[in-house]
């Protein structure tokens, strides 16, 4: 063994020491799994959304790109409905990010966003923003914990697609979720 490598190993061993320790002599201190991190959507509740959104978008019969990412932005699933533009991948996605990013609904971005309005030209921002609709945050009570975005035909129809997951959010989480 180098000396790199017993030192990482030195290293792992004191840190694991030192949480045994904590764990044995500070019976009060909460696990990491225990603390009171913000929540986030999980797969299971990304997975409901997109199974209200995939069923919304059949009924009004389109196809769409359906993205759910939790409070960072970071993508939790993805589906594409066969058919559905391969180039609305990308935008169903930065609709997520951005309704994450700014915890509101891209819609309600769309008119700060316009010449001559205080966010004009924001869209540039964070490797590209979407904000028409088609985002919609999701959150546990005030807290925003996720969003989905969806892409694939006119933005009203895309955002009644993402409302639609995002009900299917707000059920599946038994009434403790609130739409912004």
């Amino acid at each position: 063994m180098d000396t790199t490598s017993r030192a990482n190993a030195l290293s792992g061993a004191k840190l694991v020491g030192r949480f045994r320790y904590l764990r044995q002599n500070k019976p009060g201190l909460k696990s990491f799994t225990q603390q009171n991190l913000p929540m986030n959507v999980t797969l299971a509740q990304a997975e409901t959304i997109i199974a209200a959104a995939k069923k919304k978008a059949t009924e009004i019969d389109t196809k769409m790109d359906i993205c759910v990412v939790d409070a960072g932005s970071n993508l939790v699933a993805f589906a594409r409905m066969d058919g559905a533009w391969i180039g609305s991948v990308d935008i169903a996605i930065k609709k997520a990010r951005t309704a994450a990013w700014f915890m509101m609904d891209t819609q309600a971005l769309s008119p700060l966003v316009q010449p001559g309005e205080s966010l004009y030209q924001i869209e540039h921002s964070n490797g590209g923003l979407i904000t028409f609709p088609g985002g919609v945050v999701l959150k546990n009570g005030d807290e925003v914990i996720g969003a989905i975005g969806v892409s694939g035909s006119v933005v009203e129809n895309d955002h009644a697609v993402a409302e639609a997951g995002a009900a299917a959010f707000d059920i599946s989480y038994q009434g403790q979720s609130t739409r912004a």
